[in-house]
């Protein structure tokens, strides 16, 4: 006899189907080794991990990572460059924090897309491949997840959520339930901020959750959807790891206050602890007007600056150097990106509207050679001037740092192989 239960009854964690997609899994936790403090030493250098940050709504190049203070006022716009760390490198002013990283940091600024819509360019970018009506193809992070065994926690995890690119995108594209990123859904910024997929609402909705189990064991049946589900509510592990509240005041301040840096700081933790891949989904990139507002103040009459790239500076920052003080950094790919930059010419209303033809991306860590410039943009960053890459390209390398052969295949539900990367290229000098 089989028993079925109406989990999202008995659990009261919301959507219980993230929660027990890990139990369709084989073997899991058989490769990840804790301690008191996260992973075990040899796990730490044995596998490598991902964090994206991904910018949602199409970052500007010309603002950020691929500034022109010789172009005329309405193409280089309302900002200047700084001077990074590396001799002849310049980000925008707003960046003074990560500039002092640059040897850490290599900087994409020939990425080219024929993709300028939203869902399109999200897709394209997070899959390596363009969108098609016939099938959905899986995120990044759910194929390394798909592809590593994980222990209790997820292994591909959104902070906050993966409402991603007018939030069409699922994720998983063909691949099984059990590769959906999961996401935490709670505002890691927040005073209450909690996990709302790992929170039982009452003392009784454990009590039944416990006499449910121990019917099972009784009759001697089991369920191993509720057994993974029965352990991530009750594992410290699991609880400890969302903990935002176990981090020094310090260490909080550091990441800045803003949800970007809290989310980043919690990605961290999650690394940390075995997570295969984490996305820091950051909205508010689409930046059609009122830039100076929205890309450095924040809010009108703002005296300390604290708006997107402000704080993102502050989030990324603190994050590469809380991963190198961590040992974490070898092993770790940080990857800065969203679905395209800008249009070079300001447009009426102060702002840069959809532009895919050439745009920018970074990443740090996981042996990435830093302190270098792959590809340049023309004197306006409207066109890539030499070694433009794709973003299948770009996937293809972020698969091939990892560990993870692009070219093999994976299937979809009904048995058809489809190749990890179709079309992409290694990316020549990233490592």
């Amino acid at each position: 006899m089989k028993v079925h239960w109406n989990r999202r009854e008995w659990l009261g964690v919301g959507s219980l189907s993230l929660l027990s997609t890990w139990a369709a899994r084989n073997g899991l936790g058989a490769h990840t080794t804790f301690t008191a403090n996260g992973l075990g030493q040899a796990e730490r250098t044995a596998v490598k991990r991902a964090i994206l940050v991904w910018l949602d709504g199409g970052p500007t190049h010309l603002e950020m990572w691929d500034p022109k203070p010789e172009a005329p006022s309405e193409i280089r716009g309302p900002f200047g460059p700084v001077a990074t760390n590396v001799n002849g490198i310049h980000v925008g002013e707003h960046l003074s924090r990560v500039a002092q990283q640059m040897d850490r940091w290599c900087l994409l600024r020939s990425l080219t897309s024929p993709l300028g819509e939203h869902n399109f360019g999200t897709h394209y970018l997070m899959t390596g491949y363009r969108p098609t009506p016939a099938l959905e193809y899986p995120a990044l992070g759910s194929v390394a997840s798909h592809l590593r065994a994980q222990g209790d926690l997820p292994g591909h995890v959104a902070v906050p959520n993966f409402r991603v690119g007018g939030s069409r995108f699922s994720g998983r594209g063909y691949l099984p339930v059990s590769a959906a990123p999961f996401a935490i859904g709670g505002d890691p910024a927040r005073p209450d901020f909690r996990v709302e997929d790992l929170t039982v609402g009452q003392v009784a909705t454990l009590r039944r959750l416990e006499r449910r189990q121990r019917y099972l064991e009784a009759i001697g049946e089991s369920d191993s959807a509720l057994d993974q589900a029965f352990r991530l509510v009750l594992s410290e592990e699991v609880r400890n790891a969302f903990d935002l509240a176990q981090e020094p005041a310090d260490v909080r301040a550091r990441y800045g206050p803003r949800t970007v840096g809290q989310s980043c700081l919690l990605a961290r933790r999650l690394i940390e602890r075995g997570v295969s891949f984490v996305t820091v989904n950051d909205p508010g990139w689409d930046t059609h007007d009122q830039a100076v507002t929205r890309l450095r103040d924040g809010y009108t009459g703002a005296q300390v600056p604290v708006g997107k790239i402000p704080s993102l500076d502050l989030a990324l920052s603190a994050l590469v150097d809380d991963l190198i003080e961590r040992d974490l950094w070898e092993s770790t790919l940080v990857i800065v990106m969203g679905e395209f930059g800008r249009t070079p010419k300001l447009n009426t209303s102060g702002g840069r509207d959809h532009w895919p033809r050439c745009f920018s991306a970074a990443l740090s860590g996981a042996g990435v050679r830093g302190g270098q410039v792959i590809g340049t943009s023309d004197a306006r960053g409207e066109s890539p001037r030499d070694q433009p890459i794709t973003p299948a390209d770009l996937a293809f390398s972020i698969f091939q740092t990892l560990g993870i052969d692009p070219t093999q295949s994976l299937r979809t539900d009904d048995g058809r192989p489809i190749a990890i990367s179709r079309e992409g290229r290694w990316i020549e000098g990233l490592t």
